[in-house]
């Protein structure tokens, strides 16, 4: 038979298996509750574990509160109950006052309604900042993160304090739909798309590649793209739909600037080349210094691209995908538009390329709020 209320024990459980990254479904089979019950309990604080309540020292407590009741059946003034608990004889005034008077005051009673009474919820700004609330919501429609608005708007409107919010503060205005700030509809918009706030879990890093011949590993490569000091050098990786279908993406790695190139005829070794080939000769020569790559089948004619292009090709070690984190990074964001499991066979390139833009025109922390694209242009204005 399965329970309608949560103890405080199956809450603290909750909290303490979703932290440690269980699913809903397992907490909700080892708790022997509905999946609807535990689903709300969750969903009412975004994911988040609220913080445990304390009762502050300036307070009084429910021990002092007795001795005001015992004195107020004594008969005793407000003053000698006061010199009793080394309070202020204005204080024990208002307690009694507040909570029926001396004829009706109870100290169990006075203290669950002084600690109810404590939890007033300071109103979300994005609740009542109407301007603020609407440049949010526009920014997140265009897929910007939370932590991208809350930079730009320091960036863009760094003087008015009315205009300036932190990526928490939206993630929760979004997560805890009782803050009535922003619609969860906006949710949707985010890169994972989730409703809850999850705990970071660690996923094993797979990789079905074959051997290259020759590649010339990473550890051999200018220490200029190492430290992203001179643009020029970029990453590539594949985007992988069902039916065989894929992308390029390239991140250059000073600017972050991302191109997507489309490949209409499949993903093999050949295609790929061909379709980078093609893009890479409307680059400045000076912005051509390197490419990184994980050791995917699609580059094993890598040697001959460089022999035809100029442009050397370094290879990661194997199952190591952090030694290209920008393009990681970028092909996460890129989910958002090409979900996983769908056919990428139908994107146009100017799908794409209308999608690389909205990418390069988000503000970017490390660029210090600075876009992608105005990076990028700075770039080439050197090498003009």
């Amino acid at each position: 038979m399965v329970r309608s209320a949560l103890t405080a024990e199956d809450k603290a459980e909750i909290w303490r298996r979703y932290r440690g990254g269980a699913s809903l479904r397992s907490i909700h089979r080892a708790l022997g509750r509905s999946g609807r019950t535990v689903w709300v309990f969750v969903a009412s604080t975004g994911g988040v574990p609220p913080a445990v309540r304390t009762r502050s020292p300036l307070r009084l407590s429910l021990a002092e509160r007795e001795e005001i009741s015992r004195g107020v059946v004594a008969q005793e003034s407000c003053r000698a109950i006061a010199r009793q608990l080394g309070r202020a004889a204005s204080t024990v005034s208002r307690e009694i006052a507040a909570h029926g008077g001396r004829p009706l005051y109870r100290a169990c009673d006075a203290d669950r309604a002084a600690w109810q009474e404590a939890r007033r919820p300071k109103p979300a700004k994005l609740a009542t900042h109407p301007r603020l609330r609407a440049l949010v919501a526009a920014k997140l429609k265009r897929r910007w993160s939370p932590q991208q608005i809350a930079g730009w708007l320091r960036h863009e409107h760094g003087d008015d304090p009315e205009l300036q919010v932190s990526h928490e503060t939206i993630y929760m205005s979004l997560f805890v739909q009782s803050r009535g700030a922003l619609k969860r509809e906006l949710t949707t918009y985010l890169r994972m798309r989730r409703a809850l706030r999850r705990p970071r879990a660690t996923r094993p890093y797979y990789h079905g590649s074959g051997k290259l011949r020759d590649p010339i590993n990473i550890s051999e490569r200018p220490a200029e793209a190492a430290d992203r000091a001179v643009p020029g050098h970029w990453e590539g990786d594949l985007i992988l739909g069902s039916a065989g279908s894929a992308i390029v993406t390239l991140v250059e790695r000073t600017s972050r600037f991302v191109i997507l190139i489309r490949l209409p005829r499949g993903h093999g070794s050949e295609e790929v080349l061909k379709a980078l080939a093609r893009r890479i000769v409307t680059l400045p020569q000076q912005l051509c210094r390197s490419l990184t790559w994980d050791q995917g089948k699609e580059m094993a004619q890598h040697a001959r691209f460089t022999v035809e292009t100029g442009l050397q090709i370094y290879f990661c070690d194997p199952r190591s995908p952090w030694q290209r984190g920008t393009n990681e990074n970028t092909n996460g964001l890129l989910r958002q538009y090409f979900p996983k499991f769908t056919t990428l066979a139908g994107v146009t390139q100017r799908r794409l390329d209308a999608v690389a833009a909205e990418l390069n025109g988000r503000p970017r922390q490390t660029l210090g709020w600075m876009s992608p694209s105005e990076k990028f242009a700075e770039a080439v204005a050197m090498t003009a």
